[in-house]
């Protein structure tokens, strides 16, 4: 494992617990050792075994020592490409957290480094395998609305996921590419999964609107604390208090002191770089057209899509929380702790209409765990193997730059105001 934050958590227990017949962990790498720490004790509590630990610069050394033949990298966005084309050259396969990277050098980077080395990049697109993204796959698949010729995606993080970006690394573009690289390639690759296509050209626009300290002092918000950490941050529903929060208060609050790293910054404070709203348009190769919206501080979440065709329309909603109320919550699993609202309730519709006929609701399978069921499911891939999976839901690098090539274009198009082609942004020639 190369980055031991909360994700990280994930993966070891699908190691341990879940696939232990085919995969082995044998170490743990970071930069920091309160958190090592932590999941060495998480390792301990699930009869893990004993396992070395390296820092950040041991990279190689790890991989040599143990003789590891594939390594999980979680860390954050901006070591993506530095990490994974290390990791490659080392002789190692990589298993990596979406986004790929956050801009065309780190493209580069990495295709670079499967070239000279020969091994291979897994992402891990784990709303892939959600059991109603699936089904719209199959009901494209299979026909039912023709041939597509444009889509209509809108998705909202509420105020206490959405919120919680502002409030991290995520904050600064630098470090995620913001929303649209870090958020936004989970649903551009959908689409490029669901259409079955490739983006082609970009055009962005958007802002910060609602967060930040110049939005603040307009709504006339007054002094606020730098983070939540403090005393009398609950009756202020913005601020998170890691002390609340016994995973945050090791992982974070307890290992601050190693690398300075505040998790709980204020969501209305200065230094904020990335955008609250975006709205995209993107052309595909096959001749469809592609309108997104992402909106980062509804007091709902969820997403709706909508697919036309040459013969129906298929329609998408997903309502994965309907209000947030309990304000200390997991914001890393928004669908595992869903409050019903009066009006609009948690749940999924998949509907169907073909031209000159009445809607039908298409059934969607239950799923069990985080991301609608998908985390269950892409583990067992990626330890087991896809196998033959007529959905081709398991991703590969190329998916990887592709998902990340429209966030890419989008901040170009932002900064400049104009379209752009993305075979105009040399991501290594696998876009």
């Amino acid at each position: 494992m190369a980055g031991t934050g909360s994700r990280a958590r994930a993966y070891v227990r699908a190691i341990i617990q879940d696939h232990p017949d085919e995969a082995v962990l044998v170490a743990l790498l970071d930069p920091n050792p309160g958190r090592l720490a932590v999941h060495d004790r998480w390792v301990k509590e699930l009869n893990g075994p004993e396992l070395p630990q390296y820092g950040a610069d041991d990279l190689e050394r790890m991989i040599k020592e143990q003789s590891v033949d594939r390594v999980v990298v979680t860390s954050p966005d901006y070591t993506h490409a530095n990490v994974v084309s290390r990791i490659l050259r080392s002789g190692a396969d990589v298993i990596v957290e979406k986004p790929l990277t956050i801009d065309a050098d780190g493209t580069r980077q990495i295709v670079d480094a499967m070239n000279e080395s020969g091994k291979s990049v897994v992402v891990t697109f784990n709303y892939r395998y959600s059991p109603r993204n699936s089904a719209l796959r199959q009901l494209i698949l299979d026909g039912e609305i023709g041939k597509v010729t444009s889509v209509e995606f809108q998705w909202v993080l509420d105020t206490r996921h959405g919120a919680d970006y502002f409030r991290r690394w995520h904050r600064e573009k630098r470090f995620s590419g913001g929303l649209l690289v870090h958020k936004a390639s989970h649903h551009f690759d959908l689409v490029n999964w669901w259409i079955a296509s490739t983006p082609t050209r970009i055009f962005a626009s958007g802002g910060l609107f609602f967060y930040g300290a110049d939005n603040a002092a307009a709504r006339g918000l007054g002094q606020r604390p730098e983070r939540g950490t403090v005393d009398g941050s609950a009756e202020d529903p913005w601020l998170l208090d890691l002390r609340t929060d016994e995973t945050n208060r090791q992982l974070y609050l307890e290992s601050e002191q190693y690398d300075g790293y505040i998790r709980d910054q204020d969501v209305f404070g200065p230094g904020i770089t990335i955008e609250d709203n975006m709205a995209v348009i993107a052309e595909y190769a096959n001749g469809a057209r592609l309108s997104y919206s992402l909106n980062a501080h509804s007091p709902w979440e969820g997403y709706r899509v909508c697919v036309n065709g040459t013969e129906g329309r298929a329609e998408l909603e997903v309502v994965e929380r309907a209000a947030v109320v309990d304000e200390q919550i997991d914001p890393s699993y928004p669908s595992e702790r869903v409050v019903s609202g009066d009006v609009r309730s948690d749940g999924e519709r998949l509907v169907l209409q073909k031209h000159w006929a009445p809607a039908v609701e298409v059934e969607i399978p239950r799923g069990v765990g985080g991301h609608g069921g998908g985390d269950r499911l892409i583990y067992a891939d990626l330890f087991k193997g896809p196998g033959d999976d007529p959905l081709a839901r398991a991703a590969d690098v190329h998916d990887g730059v592709r998902a990340v090539a429209v966030g890419i274009a989008a901040n170009q198009s932002l900064a400049s105001g104009q379209p752009v082609v993305i075979t105009d942004l040399d991501l290594g020639g696998w876009a």
